[in-house]
């Protein structure tokens, strides 16, 4: 039977960029289809894990800090993927651009095309996904009209849907991005960053 998982991510994540990467040729390996869903991860973290805020900002320049980005740097190189991490605009207020992805929701081979263009334009170009102007671009740039979800992302529905997406994460255990849910038994796990990608294959594969 084919099976269907859940990616609730932000992209804001430089590990949600990678796992971003390297889950999607899994899934396709295992036959498995990925529904994507944006939430906020600054909402998840002030619910569950706001020790994690401020740890973040204590502990740049400490060695676990070190450590972190040689293991983002590592898996950058090991993936394949460019991470010009951190930028300028770390952390980022992801609020505008996750409200642009959720008005993409319903349309997964948009919010995929706009999703991959984000997490560029952030993580290879160190552009800032705060600013309207420069979500419409890329949004533009990946064939989309940058203007009408520019429209769309203020809508209350989908002020709406970004925050109940966020909630369902939070009540299915989420504490971080991305959380991967993938059908197990009779019930789902929970997985949670790039490094537990294996995990989400041997569950698939069950």
């Amino acid at each position: 039977m084919k099976k269907t998982f859940e990616f609730f991510f932000d992209l804001a994540s430089p590990w949600t960029c990678l796992a971003f990467h390297n889950i999607q040729p899994m899934a396709k390996k295992l036959g498995a289809t990925i529904v994507w869903r944006p939430f906020l991860v600054g909402g998840v973290h002030n619910q569950v894990n706001e020790a994690y805020v401020e740890s973040r900002a204590n502990n740049q320049g400490s060695p676990k800090w070190r450590q972190l980005i040689q293991s983002l740097q590592d898996w950058s190189a090991l993936s394949d993927v460019q991470m010009n991490f951190p930028g300028p605009f770390f952390p980022l207020r992801s609020v505008n651009t996750m409200r642009f992805c959720c008005a993409l929701e319903d349309d997964q081979a948009a919010l995929l095309r706009f999703a991959a263009a984000g997490f560029e334009a952030y993580y290879t170009h160190q552009l800032n996904l705060d600013d309207p102007d420069v979500l419409v671009a890329i949004a533009n740039q990946a064939g989309l009209d940058g203007e009408v979800l520019r429209l769309r992302s203020q809508e209350p529905a989908i002020k709406d849907r970004l925050r109940a997406n966020t909630e369902e994460a939070v009540g299915r255990g989420a504490f971080g991005s991305p959380s991967i849910f993938v059908p197990f038994g009779s019930g789902e796990r929970l997985y949670f960053g790039n490094d537990q990608l294996p995990l989400v294959e041997w569950a698939l594969k069950q």
